[in-house]
């Protein structure tokens, strides 16, 4: 692969070494995902310095500790160099660096509810590990509530109404994705039913559903102008058109 600029902040340029002159850790317990590592690579560039081991006291002259598979990634996309901090440690302090590096990952947790809500805010999954199938499947493990509060709609309910939840019940497009009611799904389902009816396939559900939305919009009293040909006649109007044909 031929020789691309490497994208290292100006803030970790100082740290750059040539990128061949480093050596991959000769035992490292850990597979990584070096493709998706590429990917953040290419969208958000190399945002922390790897840890690289100078080898006074093992004999293993510049074996990467710590960022082995950013550093495959960093030379699969075909960088020369690459952003190191550099240790001198024992062949007994080097595996506890490496073990501890990749146990503390295996040990950190999400908090998936959060998670979810800042991939599904991002305009793109480009650069976060993530694919859609990744992020529906996140999605999908989100606890709905049971229930939702509802202003009183004024018909005796009380206070305040109740309206339940379906745990799949959500409406997506593109990365985004809402919760709705299960009355919101039997009329969503019952539309797209009809649709499908009608046309015998799918395709075009959704600018279906955006004109049916505008139509019951413009049609609720206040929401649109009567057009100059559709303005009611003043009263008695019918009575002088009348008068007018007797008298001739």
């Amino acid at each position: 692969m031929s020789a691309v600029p490497a994208r290292i902040p100006e803030s970790l340029l100082p740290l750059a070494v040539p990128i061949d002159d480093l050596t991959e850790y000769h035992r490292n317990p850990r597979s990584g995902d070096v493709d998706a590592i590429a990917d953040s690579l290419r969208v958000n560039g190399q945002y922390k310095a790897i840890v690289v081991n100078r080898g006074t006291h093992t004999r293993r002259l510049n074996e990467i500790l710590a960022g082995n598979h950013t550093w495959a990634a960093a030379k699969e996309l075909g960088w020369e160099q690459i952003a190191a901090t550099w240790v001198d440690v024992s062949d007994e302090d080097a595996a506890r660096i490496v073990v501890v590096d990749n146990r503390t990952s295996d040990l950190a947790g999400y908090d998936s509810e959060l998670l979810a809500d800042i991939l599904d805010e991002l305009p793109d999954l480009d650069g976060t590990g993530y694919d859609q199938t990744a992020l529906d499947k996140l999605l999908d493990s989100r606890a709905l509530p049971d229930t939702i509060d509802l202003p009183s709609d004024g018909q005796g309910t009380g206070a305040m109404a109740k309206l339940e939840y379906l745990q799949w019940g959500y409406l997506q497009w593109s990365t985004t994705r809402v919760q709705i009611t299960a009355a919101e799904v039997e009329t969503l389902t019952a539309i797209y039913e009809r649709y499908l009816s009608e046309s015998r396939t799918d395709l075009g559900f959704g600018w279906h559903l955006l004109q049916e939305a505008h139509t019951d919009t413009a049609e609720v009293p206040g929401n649109s102008e009567d057009a100059p040909g559709d303005q009611a006649e003043p009263a008695g109007a019918d009575a002088d058109t009348e008068a007018e044909d007797e008298a001739e």
